[in-house]
């Protein structure tokens, strides 16, 4: 693996510490996805690691559905628990 030392302006680095923080990611790790984006390079991120932010950050106002989850999918199709 290839090795790179960059200077950033001080506004990139801000945005980049920022997006470390919200994305519980290193900074270099960003840097990465982000050129082979870039790049046209797709990215080496598994299809979770895309989505892991959204995951429990949406509120069904259902308390028990992780717990009961089958019930309330036969429910709205209709089916009954």
């Amino acid at each position: 693996m290839g090795q790179l030392s960059v200077r950033l302006p001080d506004d990139v680095s801000r945005a980049l510490d920022a997006a470390a923080i919200g994305l519980q990611r290193k900074r270099a790790d960003i840097v990465r996805i982000a050129l082979r984006r870039y790049l046209g390079l797709g990215t080496d991120e598994k299809p979770a690691a895309r989505v892991a932010l959204l995951l429990g950050s949406l509120e069904s106002g259902v308390p028990d559905l992780a717990e009961h989850h089958r019930r309330y999918i036969l429910e709205s199709l209709g089916h009954g628990a």
